[in-house]
């Protein structure tokens, strides 16, 4: 195996994981944002040379050198001018965008979300006693877009807007343009941000990933950034994620707001965190061709070979959008997991219909082709 190879096919069965238990074998799992591919090799020494530590007790507030690499790395990539003690470390994004809800609204305030999205982020309202707003996406010819009017007109009395960018489950990058609305909307409204960009690093060609939080010094104070390396960097299971607060005030009530409900980063996923952020960055740009060519691969073959689905190339993420309605399958999710035996997420799960289905394509070729191949036999079958 070398450094970044992509191809092999590792079984995963052989090990507790969520994403292969779920399902029976002979099942082929396609849902969850967990990719299939061996953890860098950095990040792999990175944690044995921790291991030869015989303890492993609590992390603390996370290591200054960590929130050192983090403040360089938005520098460098986005053009962020933050400081390392902007950073708070949390077990997840989405237990930090629950804690920012808790230190930003009350029982009954209202919250913007936009519809389809990420199963967590629909389900944070209710948590918190909130009304959730709803503002879906606009269908356009080449995937889907911001309702601008729609939204704005939302966010006048928001409490706060939980922004899931790039999107999940689209594969939508927010345009400069498109967040400066928002943003100007979150500020004439006093609604805050909490932005989801977990998926920040996975984005491909031309499309930029802009921290909404990086537009203004003034839409940084009302913004809570949510980033991790545990998409880009395959280490999910060491739950380890991190906040960027700008602003005292508002990092000193979303610590405040933790009322015991996490203790902080995992131990491992620090040194992990670090030493992708630090070496990893050759695997990284390898991922991305990777996954490039696994999108491109997917959208050519459905588009040959089952043309009726609706699919846009995702500008972000490894996961597609699939639009099954015109094979009037019923539930598409069940019919691919009874007749094709393949596991995908289902659309009303995102806040959408049961026509439309999430594939995730970061795995290797040889997985993504017995997919497709699984898909276009059940439906030959039908």
């Amino acid at each position: 195996m070398t450094a970044h190879d992509f191809d092999t096919v590792i079984d995963r069965r052989q090990v507790p994981t969520s994403k292969w238990d779920r399902y029976p074998d002979g099942v082929l799992a396609m849902w969850v944002a967990d990719m299939d591919f061996p953890v860098a090799e950095p990040i792999a020494a990175a944690l044995r040379d921790r291991l030869e530590h015989p303890v492993f007790g609590y992390g603390g507030p996370g290591p200054a050198t960590l929130r050192d690499v983090i403040a360089s790395d938005m520098q460098d990539l986005y053009g962020w001018s933050i400081s390392p003690a902007d950073v708070v470390f949390l077990p997840g994004v989405v237990p930090g965008f629950n804690q920012a809800l808790k230190a930003v609204t009350q029982p009954g305030d209202r919250l913007v979300v936009e519809t389809p999205v990420y199963p967590p982020i629909l389900a944070a309202a209710s948590n918190w006693d909130l009304a959730r707003v709803d503002v879906p996406l606009r269908p356009v010819a080449d995937g889907s877009s911001v309702n601008l009017d729609r939204l704005t007109d939302a966010l006048g009395d928001a409490a706060a807007f939980l922004l899931c960018n790039p999107h999940n489950p689209t594969g939508r990058t927010r345009t400069r343009a498109e967040l400066e609305t928002i943003a100007n909307a979150c500020l004439a409204s006093g609604a805050v941000i909490i932005s989801d960009e977990i998926h920040c690093d996975i984005v491909y060609g031309s499309s930029k990933h802009v921290p909404i939080a990086a537009l203004s010094p003034e839409v940084a104070r009302r913004t809570v950034t949510l980033m991790a390396a545990s998409k880009t960097y395959n280490i999910a299971g060491l739950k380890t994620a991190y906040a960027i607060i700008p602003d005292a005030d508002l990092r000193r009530r979303f610590i405040g707001a933790n009322l015991g409900m996490s203790e902080g980063a995992n131990v491992l996923g620090l040194v992990a965190t670090e030493a992708a952020l630090r070496y990893g960055r050759s695997w990284k740009q390898a991922l991305l061709s990777y996954l490039k060519a696994n999108r491109d691969h997917l959208v050519t073959r459905l588009g040959q070979e089952i043309p009726e689905i609706r699919i846009n190339a995702p500008e972000a993420t490894y996961l597609a959008w699939l639009d099954c309605s015109a094979l009037d399958l019923g539930d598409a999710y069940r019919f691919f997991l009874d007749k094709a035996k393949v596991a995908f997420n289902p659309g009303p799960s995102f806040g959408s219909d049961d026509q439309h289905v999430r594939l995730n394509f970061g795995c290797p070729r040889a997985l993504l082709d017995d997919g497709i191949d699984r898909m276009v036999r059940a439906l030959s079958q039908r």
